[in-house]
């Protein structure tokens, strides 16, 4: 079963409006017609992803890893609300599980797929915050595109992966594919 958790709304240009909205939606309707059984969970809204630490005092932040919590209930009902939270372009949950607080619009967990599209607006202290969360968790793959270009940077965990490009179809180490080469720039 697939979950992926849409982030349209947080689009910042009309390129990466278009890179976001069609990450997010081809895929959703690939898997949906691959598993009409168990249909994708696409989040609309404020889906985000949480994580422990508190950037503004320093300390480590880290994806949750949902296997270390004891108090499941408790985490759900009153500590989701209170981590701090990132929200990628796009989320994928393949195999491993996720949490929602009640309002659904914050996630936890460590994701199979993450992919952030890169916007001038993102700085670097954004950009290495992000990377440090995604890089957490060793069984997170985490793709970064920047929006002037076809390279897609890839990593799982910290280990950095050969990159791929936007002309070609698109790989997890899992071997799930993504057809985005019509959004390549350059087309011929």
């Amino acid at each position: 079963m697939f979950n992926i958790l849409d982030m349209t709304d947080m689009a910042t240009s009309k390129r990466h409006r278009k890179l976001v909205a069609r990450i997010n939606y081809d895929i959703m309707a690939k898997y949906e017609e691959l598993e009409k059984d168990d249909k994708i969970n696409a989040m609309q809204e404020e889906a985000a992803l949480v994580h422990y630490g508190r950037k503004s005092k320093g300390e480590q932040l880290i994806l949750v890893d949902l296997a270390e919590i004891e108090d499941k209930e408790k985490f759900i009902s009153a500590v989701i609300d209170d981590l701090e939270y990132v929200q990628p372009d796009f989320i994928l949950f393949k195999d491993n599980i996720y949490w929602e607080n009640k309002r659904q619009t914050r996630t936890a967990g460590q994701p199979d797929l993450i992919v952030e599209v890169w916007s001038p607006s993102n700085g670097t202290f954004e950009r290495n915050l992000k990377f440090n969360l995604y890089a957490s968790s060793p069984i997170t793959e985490h793709w970064y595109i920047e929006q002037d270009n076809n390279v897609v940077e890839c990593y799982r965990g910290t280990e950095r992966l050969p990159d791929q490009n936007l002309r070609d179809i698109l790989r997890t180490q899992d071997g799930i594919e993504f057809d985005l080469r019509y959004l390549a720039l350059d087309q011929e």
